[in-house]
């Protein structure tokens, strides 16, 4: 079956005909040279308002890179005209195998962002045999379609939270959508100030933030401000897995400090290698661990008060109603505050600022939590690493929409798999 007959198949365009098909030498390689001229009394359109105009003149030949056949690189090659068209002026013509000024086609770049999918650009780029800013081009056309024809209507619970893309306090706020039926990345940007995350409620506009019934965030006070600003009726929830993060830290510092004391005093240092048994839930701890939990719970130290007091914690998370969650904390409160354990003090002050904000969790019915967010901030971080680390905010921005944002994507005259 000759090539020509595959293309006319599977890749047919209207107005133009594929011709000629032979091997020649592009760019220092063996390629596959694919002819296209247009039809007959075949009418070209306005590259803007994609409407039929009079022939102008024709430009230079132009080669358009396809998807390779059998390891070896195919081209387009296709002598452009210009057109006077009555509404655009003289513009270049509108082919439809590919877009404005890029060398790919359309469905080239269709193919090789959904292999970056799966792969590095970097992989991509080596196994398919083109350069890598060819596959930054493919992902970055197929991201901006996507982005200008996603539907971001009826929204009504979002994530937000923050993550370290460089040294030096180099920060992203995220924004996710995760209502029940769609979990994707809605919009992120640099830094993490009220400014970065007002300006995604100013994209979202004021009619769609109306509709947004719960956010989920942590205890960052420039997020919580904005929230309360801009989403007064929507229930906040605020983040289990920090509050958990922060008591493991009280925990830490506790042991530490205790351990120190122990040494410095000549005791025996009871509290070495102890670290992982306080921090660990009791399902995760290994055999060893284990035994070590029940040698330091017979001792009467001030960490494993700490630990005790992170363990009954534990158990507002069981409750169902918001007002026997609450005298639960309450009481959790005063027995952190009667222990003496200073960490341990200050996370409590914390708790009782946002208390309401805690408890909105259970006013949500557990509907929603920032599981769903540490999730989607995972994947972000395996997404970043598969780089190998994007250089620029604009790469990282294009990667994160086309891994998380699931976005839509054009119609490809073929599915190759």
């Amino acid at each position: 079956m000759l090539i020509k007959t595959v293309l006319n198949n599977c890749h047919r365009f209207k107005s133009f005909v594929f011709t000629n098909v032979c091997f020649m030498e592009h760019q220092l390689k063996q390629i596959i040279r694919v002819t296209i001229i247009p039809r007959k009394n075949a009418k070209a359109l306005c590259a803007i308002c994609k409407k039929p105009a009079p022939l102008y003149d024709t430009l230079n030949n132009r080669y358009f890179e396809f998807v390779p056949i059998w390891g070896i690189p195919v081209y387009f090659f296709y002598i452009m005209r210009r057109v006077e068209c009555k509404t655009c002026g003289i513009k270049v013509e509108q082919v439809p195998w590919a877009i404005g000024k890029y060398s790919l086609t359309t469905t080239y770049m269709h193919y090789l962002s959904s292999w970056a999918r799966h792969l590095s650009w970097t992989e991509v780029a080596r196994r398919f045999r083109t350069t890598w800013d060819k596959v930054a081009a493919a992902i970055e056309y197929i991201v901006e379609w996507g982005l200008s024809n996603r539907n971001i209507d009826n929204i009504t619970a979002i994530g937000v939270d923050e993550i370290q893309w460089k040294k030096g306090h180099k920060y992203l706020t995220l924004v996710y959508q995760i209502n029940k039926d769609m979990i994707r990345l809605l919009w992120l940007t640099r830094h993490r100030t009220e400014d970065s995350l007002r300006q995604f409620f100013e994209f979202l506009g004021q009619k769609r933030c109306q509709l947004i019934q719960f956010v989920c965030s942590d205890m960052w006070k420039p997020y919580i401000k904005v929230i309360k600003e801009k989403v007064k009726s929507a229930i906040h929830i605020l983040d289990r897995f920090h509050i958990v993060s922060m008591l493991n830290k009280a925990i830490d510092k506790v042991r530490a400090t205790e351990q120190n004391k122990m040494i410095a005093d000549g005791h025996e240092p009871v509290l070495k290698k102890s670290r992982w048994c306080l921090l660990k839930r009791k399902e995760n701890l290994t055999e060893k661990q284990d035994v070590k939990l029940k040698e330091l719970l017979n001792y009467n130290l001030k960490s494993i008060r700490a630990y005790l007091l992170k363990e009954d914690f534990q158990g507002l998370w069981d409750y169902v109603s918001p007002a026997w969650a609450e005298k639960f904390l309450n009481r959790w409160c005063v027995r952190v505050m009667r222990s003496k354990i200073e960490p341990m003090k200050k996370i409590v002050k914390s708790i009782r600022k946002h208390k309401d904000l805690i408890l909105n969790w259970f006013k949500a019915k557990k509907m929603f939590s920032s599981g769903i967010v540490e999730g989607l901030n995972n994947k972000v971080k395996l997404t970043m690493r598969k780089s190998y680390g994007f250089r620029t905010f604009k790469y990282i921005e294009i990667a994160l929409y086309h891994a998380l944002g699931k976005l839509p994507e054009p119609e490809p005259t073929h599915r190759f798999f």
